[in-house]
Parts: C-alpha cells; sequence; structure tokens
C-alpha cells in the first residue's frame, strides 16, 4: 500500500505541475475543496520562511559538529 501512495503522490505533483492553475480549475469544480486547498496553501505559504531558517540551522548545527569532531581527533 505504501508503494501506491507515493506512486499517487508523485502523480498528482506531476499533474500540478503540467496544469499550473490547479486551484482555479478547482473553484469551478468543487468550491468548498478548492476553499480548504487554498487555506492549506496559504498556511505552507506563510510558514514557508520558518521551515526554511529552522533547515539552515540545522545545517549549521550539522557543519560546526563536523569541524568539532575533527578538530578533537
Amino acid at each position: 500500500m505504501k508503494e501506491y501512495i507515493e506512486e499517487r503522490a508523485v502523480e498528482i505533483a506531476n499533474y500540478i505541475i503540467e496544469n499550473n492553475d490547479v486551484t482555479e480549475r478547482l473553484v469551478q469544480i468543487n468550491k468548498p475543496l478548492a476553499q480548504k486547498a487554498r487555506e492549506v496553501l496559504d498556511i505552507n505559504k506563510s510558514e514557508r520562511h520558518i521551515r526554511g531558517g529552522l533547515a539552515t540551522k540545522e545545517k549549521y548545527l550539522y557543519q560546526h559538529q563536523l569541524e568539532q569532531s575533527r578538530m578533537r581527533g
């Protein structure tokens, strides 16, 4: 079942890439679903800078740990 889910996620991502404005089409097809999708997209967009900052912090923390372990031995 996990393999099916991964394949489906890739299929959906490719569809979104190929059909650019999925949210505009979805409004015409299913307005309540489009509104929920827009809410999720807006939340993700508003939190994007936080996730990016955390990823950068982790990157430099890891690099610092590597440097410290090299210095020790």
